[in-house]
């Protein structure tokens, strides 16, 4: 099983990109790494996915492998269909791969779950409601996907910016939308019973201020 991180986006509120936001004294994507690591995943087995020049050059730093959006050599050719949307960060492959969102504060026990829970198709990881206490955000958010079947994430992919240039979202398909579409259930509706559920203090950063505030929340 490969691990991608994705970190790709542009972010104008940020200083630094978000993905290398500190918590607790680590940048998010040294944090998800040790989390993987202490999880028996070998460290040859983890990417990050990027657009970032700054994020590229962190990883270098700390022996992290980069997959360039721009140049991605590992992409599996799709003919006839386009790139540069948000589908193209998962870097589908012909071997298993789990994506992990590369602005989340992950805690242990999320990574622990992740990389645990077997599938032979793609599994979706994210809060649901009724959330936790220490969760700092009012609604749902995404944090990986686990994908086995390659080429049902290859469709999956196909379908979805198929259904954008429909105009059947109503905003930019991301995870949500993508989520919807392999597994065949209602569009622009979140079904919150179908996924893995991690309702701990797990959560994405929106803004600065959210890396603050989820330290207080895993402090308790």
């Amino acid at each position: 099983m490969k691990y991608i991180i994705m970190c790709g986006g542009r972010y104008d509120i940020w200083k630094i990109p978000r993905h290398l936001t500190m918590v607790k004294g680590e940048a998010l994507i040294a944090r998800t790494v040790r989390l993987l690591v202490e999880n028996y995943v070998e460290l040859s087995d983890i990417y990050v996915s990027t657009n970032n020049g700054v994020i590229e050059s962190y990883c270098n730093s700390i022996g992290i492998k980069v997959l360039w959006h721009s140049k991605n050599d590992w992409v599996v050719p799709r003919p006839g269909v386009s790139s540069g949307d948000w589908c193209d960060a998962f870097y589908s492959t012909d071997e298993p791969t789990t994506y992990l969102m590369g602005d989340v504060v992950f805690s242990p026990e999320a990574i622990k779950t992740i990389v645990n829970t077997e599938t032979n198709d793609i599994e979706f990881f994210a809060s649901a409601p009724p959330f936790a206490k220490n969760y700092c955000k009012p609604y749902a958010e995404p944090f990986a996907f686990k994908v086995v079947d390659t080429e049902h994430l290859k469709q999956a992919q196909d379908d979805c910016r198929y259904l954008h240039r429909l105009e059947k979202f109503r905003r930019e398909p991301i995870a949500w939308e993508f989520w919807q579409v392999v597994k065949g259930t209602e569009l622009n509706k979140i079904d919150y019973t179908n996924y893995t559920a991690i309702n701990d203090y797990t959560c994405d950063i929106d803004v600065p201020t959210d890396a603050p505030k989820i330290e207080r929340l895993m402090n308790g």
